[in-house]
């Protein structure tokens, strides 16, 4: 970043590029005793080292409701989406059929959204100053967007999934295999990385020079681009059209692919609506919930911070809590694998 700054000094102009400390070797010892405080002043105005977060209300006692609230949800998540987990890993028939390897895949991507953000949130209910580092905000910003991409692909992958099954059950373990699924979860996770990276990249280099405060309990990317000493609004306008186009686009594809189901079932069999609804329902639940606080906050050209926040907490909280409830702990044959599991665990102690 290419720095200038004049100071005038009687008859003199002193432009200081890059480094100011370097400017002052060639000052005489009185103009540099004079220089040296607005240059320090300077040189601690162009540097950020960490950012004040607002958290979601100013409450002491609100806060204390909060942490004990948020620290039974956040135990609550991971625990429902780490059993998901080990019990698809444990169980080989669960692990190789095609639907349940993409959830327990999503569980695990459900446990990263969540830990992201919230256990820095939950301390700092207890804290008065709520600071994050330069590096924890750019942290944030990068494991929010891989992981929020890669699980909005996943969940196209699932409708995918959802569609071979109804509408071509005879090709379905052909087309559906071990592999191709292998595949599709690396994609997800492809497409989540890069937007991801690249963003950050983008961000992490922006000149940041005084104002240090974001209104969110975490570091939200159009929140923190917007503390830069530069002119961001293009930046930010491609930031953030980035992000919306990959949900518009993945939520369009999803609409498209349950509707493609429902008009194919209906055409099938008698019946065949409330077949597919009573099949898709939980992914059409996730789906809406997922996409809809997402979509509001990238793509609403409007921006009130206490709807934001509530949006925010919906999307990396509750979402997955609700995830393991919607998609699988109703599930039969997920309870099978469970109480088998829990009959292994107790028969082997």
């Amino acid at each position: 970043m290419f720095l200038k700054v004049s100071f005038k000094y009687s008859r003199c102009e002193i432009q200081i590029k890059g480094s100011t400390m370097s400017a002052l070797s060639v000052l005489t010892p009185d103009l540099e005793q004079n220089l040296k405080p607005e240059i320090m002043d300077l040189q601690n105005y162009s540097l950020v080292s960490e950012f004040v977060l607002h958290g979601l209300c100013n409450s002491q006692h609100l806060q204390n409701l909060f942490f004990i609230f948020f620290s039974g949800i956040y135990v609550a998540l991971v625990l429902g989406n780490l059993i998901i987990v080990v019990t698809v890993i444990s169980d080989p028939r669960l692990y190789s059929f095609p639907m349940y390897f993409l959830l327990g895949n999503l569980s695990f991507l459900d446990i990263w959204l969540a830990s992201f953000a919230t256990p820095k949130m939950i301390r700092d209910f207890l804290s008065d100053r709520k600071l994050i580092s330069f590096g924890g905000c750019m942290a944030q910003i990068f494991f929010l967007h891989f992981v929020g991409g890669a699980e909005m692909v996943l969940l196209v992958t699932m409708a995918y999934d959802r569609y071979v099954a109804i509408c071509k059950p005879l090709h379905y373990m052909t087309m559906m295999n071990l592999q191709t699924c292998i595949r599709l979860v690396s994609v997800s996770w492809a497409i989540g990385f890069v937007p991801s990276i690249s963003q950050v990249a983008f961000t992490v280099n922006l000149p940041y020079c005084g104002p240090n405060e974001v209104d969110s309990f975490f570091c939200d990317l159009p929140l923190v681009i917007k503390l830069a000493c530069v002119d961001t609004y293009v930046l930010g306008v491609l930031m953030i059209s980035d992000s919306g186009l990959l949900s518009m686009s993945c939520f369009l594809l999803l609409l498209i692919s349950y509707t493609v189901i429902l008009i194919t079932v209906q055409q099938q069999a008698a019946g065949g609506v409330s077949k597919a609804l009573s099949t898709c329902s939980a992914h059409i639940m996730v789906v809406t919930l997922f996409f809809g606080p997402c979509i509001f906050i990238y793509v609403w050209p409007f921006s009130w911070f206490s709807v934001d926040k509530v949006l925010s907490v919906f999307y990396t909280i509750f979402t997955p809590l609700l995830n393991p409830l919607i998609y699988t702990l109703r599930n039969k044959d997920m309870k099978i694998a469970m109480k088998r599991l829990r009959n292994q665990h107790v028969t082997f102690h």
